[in-house]
């Protein structure tokens, strides 16, 4: 393919009806919403600490004759990439496969969209004239990302009370308050059983 394309501005129409496809690795560096979700990478990945997780994508376009209308106008993306999380469990830093794979039909209009997507299975997007497909790609894998990331087994043991021997030693060095009740209870002549 000799055409470079911007993936800031893609006509996804002319994109779509020449059937192309493209694909490459971007860093985790170039999307900032997505890099948010990342733990130190040091923390995560202490051998290899240097190089920034790499996402490998790939859109295919897709141009649909339909009998009696227009043509359908589709993009199928698929991404993936190690992302470095914190634990929920044992709070170390965990690498996560992370993977996307949507198709999305393109659509004239806000209203089209609203109409058909109670009944259609693929995600509809309204045509615009330049589609950021590097926002696509950010927003698809953020939702792909575990809302709990976690090891199937941690590495670590993870404590499962919370006992300070500190705490539980000045508790029992402090007086009973009901032992100086008691006493005040007692009367002079008394004598203690």
């Amino acid at each position: 393919m000799d055409k470079k394309f911007d993936l800031n501005h893609l006509n996804v129409k002319a994109f779509a009806r020449e059937s192309l496809s493209l694909l490459g690795q971007q860093s985790i560096t170039h999307f900032a919403r997505l890099a948010e979700l990342a733990v130190n990478l040091e923390e995560a990945s202490p051998n290899d600490s240097s190089k920034p997780s790499q996402i490998s994508w790939s859109i295919q376009g897709e141009w649909v004759p339909v009998a009696g209308g227009d043509a359908q106008i589709w993009l199928h993306l698929k991404a993936e990439l190690e992302l470095p999380m914190q634990c929920q469990r044992c709070m170390g830093g965990v690498n996560v496969s992370v993977a996307a794979n949507q198709s999305f039909r393109f659509v004239p209009d806000e209203a089209t969209a609203e109409s058909e997507d109670d009944e259609s299975e693929e995600d509809l997007l309204v045509l615009t004239p330049d589609l950021n497909v590097w926002e696509l790609i950010e927003d698809e894998l953020i939702m792909s990302a575990p809302i709990v990331p976690k090891h199937p087994i941690c590495p670590n043991l993870v404590p499962m009370s919370a006992v300070d021997h500190a705490f539980e030693v000045a508790l029992d060095a402090r007086p009973n308050p009901f032992a100086a009740l008691a006493k005040l209870k007692k009367k002079p002549n008394e004598s203690p059983r």
